[in-house]
């Protein structure tokens, strides 16, 4: 009895601890952390482990989600499982996730809010590869604006629908290779809607065509981390000039990948080529001397000669059929014509030998019977006689205008820098004898020696304390500056004039004779300057 007493006694201890009390009320509270949270030993026979903010039930035998699990599951494992769909709400409750993973399941379809009431914007990394899904649907990944990095690799998706990652704002990867994939909408993540993505991997699926207009109009950041080889790409001219685009500006996803960018030719027998290594396959695309993209409305081809004419469209997948119109309104479907046509199932359309009554605008029709759409371009070509428009080479305009500029550019150099002659002054009868020289006739003989092109008016400023500058003062030329010292320019071995203006002076003062006639030879560029 005493022993009895005193372990109800340590009991009562116990329960009365406001720790064990409160761990008490955790469990009666939460009986998933007691179904779900075992021993890392028993997680073999079906259980899961939790570990801090970690929920992990890998390869447990699970053939779905299951239910109340820890709010405070930051990371959750669910891969490796039997898991068939993700039913609505299956993610309740779970508001603080931030990485989910359920790599290896049997996953065939994600219903409609699966992942309401979730955590949503903190979402950040979504692990769905490893599955059999074929479709993304519009609805799958609504509720996930702060979805991050997306894994959908090694499906069997055969199809992407347009609006099915228009809600990923915060994206920045996309893994979607090795799967089914025969075309892709790059219309849906332009820079307006996607502004963060750098990196899609499209690699080893079946990709036959490429919209370039689409891959085009995507941001440099998106192309250099857009990733497509190992598809069934056709060897056409259009293709072939993007790749070749991307690897002059080097980008990484076309470089370390360079073995397994192939494409398919189509002849008497069909083959994989590797492009970057066998460009014989594309001497013909340097016949219209421009890559689709860049071709133009207008094509201009010798007589005798042959021309590609490229089928640019939107329109991608199996189901998109190619029509040409000649311009005497003939049909052209491949193979071609009687021969002097040849059409690829691509869509490109070939003038074997091109004649003068093969000028004209040729129309390109291409219809997706699947989504009832179509398209239509036109292509102006040009059949030019043998030496024609050789003769007469094009005016030039761009070359005149540049040649007169810089011949403008000389002349003026010419009358800035050159020193002009020093001509002999005319004779004249020698001026009428005068007294002594006064101050003023001084000022004026040192002020004729001066030089430069400035005003023609006398300046109202003085030479030194209370003295003006000479009326007969004139300037001739101003020398190149020559050096600088004390932060004054200096220009040979005159006086300096001012902070940034310095004259040459003479070594002689010229008579009255001499500087009028100097002052009427360069009556143009007369100036006078301040002290």
């Amino acid at each position: 009895m005493l022993r009895a007493a005193r372990s109800a006694g340590f009991l009562q201890g116990v329960v009365s601890s406001p720790c064990v009390v409160v761990l008490l009320v955790c469990l009666q509270l939460s009986p998933a952390l007691t179904t779900l949270c075992l021993s890392h030993g028993s997680s073999q026979a079906g259980g899961c482990v939790c570990a801090s903010d970690i929920l992990s039930c890998t390869a447990a035998g699970l053939d779905r989600v299951p239910g109340d699990m820890p709010a405070s599951a930051v990371t959750l494992d669910l891969s490796h499982n039997q898991i068939l769909q993700l039913e609505a709400d299956s993610f309740r409750g779970l508001y603080r996730l931030e990485t989910l993973r359920l790599a290896h399941n049997q996953l065939t379809k994600i219903h409609q809010d699966a992942f309401r009431n979730a955590s949503g914007t903190l979402l950040r990394h979504l692990d769905l590869s490893s599955n059999q899904l074929h479709v993304l649907e519009q609805h799958y990944f609504l509720r996930l604006s702060g979805l991050e990095e997306l894994l959908l690799f090694n499906n069997r998706i055969v199809q992407v629908e347009s609006t099915a990652l228009v809600g990923l704002a915060s994206l920045r990867k996309a893994y979607l290779s090795h799967n089914r994939l025969t075309d892709f909408p790059f219309f849906s993540i332009q820079e307006h809607s996607h502004p963060h993505l750098s990196m899609l991997d499209l690699s080893s699926n079946r990709l036959p065509k490429l919209p370039l207009e689409d891959i085009s109009n995507l941001p440099m950041r998106m192309q250099s981390g857009l990733y497509l080889h190992n598809n069934s790409l056709v060897c056409e001219c259009s293709m072939y000039g993007l790749f070749r685009h991307w690897e002059q500006k080097n980008f990484s996803s076309v470089i370390d990948f360079q073995q397994e960018h192939t494409c398919l030719v189509y002849g008497i027998q069909r083959g994989t080529v590797r492009f970057f290594q066998h460009s014989r396959f594309f001497e013909k695309c340097n016949l219209t001397g421009a890559s689709p993209k860049e071709q133009n409305s207008s094509v201009a081809v010798k007589v005798g000669a042959p021309v590609l004419l490229h089928c640019v469209t939107t329109l991608i997948g199996q189901h998109v059929t190619f029509l040409w119109v000649s311009p005497n309104q003939e049909y052209v479907a491949p193979p071609g014509n009687n021969g002097s046509l040849k059409m690829f199932t691509n869509g490109s359309l070939e003038i074997v030998a091109a004649r003068v009554e093969d000028s004209g605008i040729y129309w390109c029709m291409s219809l997706d019977q699947r989504r009832q759409r179509n398209e239509t371009q036109e292509v102006n070509v040009t059949v030019v006689l043998q030496g024609e428009g050789e003769q007469h080479e094009p005016f030039n305009t761009g070359f005149t205008t540049l040649l007169g500029c810089v011949v403008s550019l000389v002349l003026v150099l010419m009358y800035l820098y050159l020193t002009p002659c020093r001509c002999p002054p005319c004779l004249r009868a020698p001026p009428p004898a005068t007294a002594a020289p006064s101050q003023g006739s001084e000022a004026a003989g040192a002020g004729s020696a001066q030089s430069s092109i400035l005003t023609p008016t006398p300046p109202a400023s003085t030479e030194g304390p209370g003295r003006k500058v000479s009326t007969n003062k004139h300037v001739v030329f101003l020398e190149p500056i020559r050096e600088q010292q004390n932060g004054r320019l200096r220009a040979g071995p005159g006086g300096h004039l001012g902070p940034g203006l310095l004259l040459e002076q003479h070594s002689k003062q010229p008579r009255a004779g001499e500087t009028d006639s100097v002052t009427s030879m360069f009556s143009d560029t007369e100036r006078h300057i301040t002290p």
